[in-house]
């Protein structure tokens, strides 16, 4: 089997390479209109070229898997605050897409915590499909449409997780259908357990987001990774991609859901172990504080080990 590893939005081995900078609606009310204008312009334009920068980081480092910033674009989803954030970057999110596809670069978005549909307000779920076609409109203009996948968690449980699921299942018909084709639900560190996800995944037909941190926080009792594993897999049948997770480890003991700098060869094992026999080919999202270099730390970590190759900058072979 074969895992390939990834990172989140910022190489941190470049030098001032944020994908992210952006401007808070209280700057953008302080500005003349045409300031507005051109300050979101800059912005968003830095972000572009500082993406293409990690991306050709990537290429070098032989990474194949990338998480594109969802702070591209500032302000793109405040409603007031409505402005063209396709159009006058086209060649750039071109670009970006062109070189994507040339170099079989696998990429994703991950919305904020807010980005939920299972909330009883109204307002909460135009939210979340808004956000949803925002990270959209950026996949189209960069021509990934169909290939990026948008991962999101289930929600909130509102004092009622039956009830809440319920409405998850009734909001998410208001997203539509091709978005809805790209999306991935993952398992959270506090409400929806895997198992909860799970199900929920099985019969919206959503290939899940295993998170291996998140399922050792956050773990029903009868739950086993004997179980989870397989029907994980099973989410992605018939998919483009292989099955994807994420992989931190917790900051210390008392601050155990926060993600640590690096990665824990020695807490990941037993994910590792289970993953050698089901002998299944994954990728493997890091989601350290310390990004590409947590990610190049754990490929050396784990090429040490015995029955382990390193075939490429940041794929091994088991």
């Amino acid at each position: 089997m074969m895992i390939r590893f990834g990172y989140v939005a910022h190489a941190l081995n470049l030098w001032d390479a944020s994908p992210q900078k952006t401007m808070t609606f209280t700057r953008w009310k302080q500005l003349e209109e045409k300031e507005r204008v051109d300050k979101l312009h800059e912005i968003t334009r830095k972000n572009l070229h500082h993406t293409l920068r990690a991306l050709h980081y990537n290429v070098a480092h032989e990474i194949k898997l990338y998480r594109f910033s969802s702070s591209i674009v500032p302000l793109a989803t405040h409603e007031d605050v409505p402005w063209d954030y396709i159009s006058p970057f086209t060649d750039l999110y071109q670009e970006i897409g062109e070189f994507v596809k040339k170099y079989e670069i696998r990429t994703s978005f991950h919305p904020n915590q807010f980005t939920l549909f299972t909330s009883d307000k109204p307002h909460v779920t135009r939210n979340a499909v808004r956000d949803m076609e925002y990270h959209y409109a950026i996949a189209e203009a960069m021509g990934l449409e169909e290939e990026l996948l948008i991962n999101i968690h289930v929600g909130g449980a509102y004092g009622n997780k039956i009830e809440a699921v319920q409405r998850f299942h009734e909001n998410l018909r208001q997203l539509s259908d091709n978005i809805k084709k790209q999306m991935t639900l993952e398992n959270d560190d506090k409400t929806y357990t895997a198992s909860e996800t799970l199900a929920i995944c099985e019969e919206e037909r959503i290939p899940m987001m295993f998170d291996y941190h998140h399922y050792v926080a956050n773990r029903e009792e009868e739950e086993s990774m004997d179980d989870i594993l397989p029907r994980f897999m099973d989410t992605w049948e018939d998919r483009v991609h292989q099955p994807k997770l994420h992989v931190s480890s917790p900051k210390s003991e008392k601050a155990f859901r926060s993600h640590a700098d690096y990665v824990s060869l020695d807490f990941l094992q037993p994910l590792i172990d289970k993953l050698k026999e089901i002998d299944q080919s994954v990728d493997f999202m890091v989601e350290a504080k310390a990004k590409d270099r947590a990610l190049l730390q754990l490929v050396e970590d784990m090429a040490s080990q015995r029955g382990v190759k390193r075939v490429g900058g940041a794929t091994l072979e088991l």
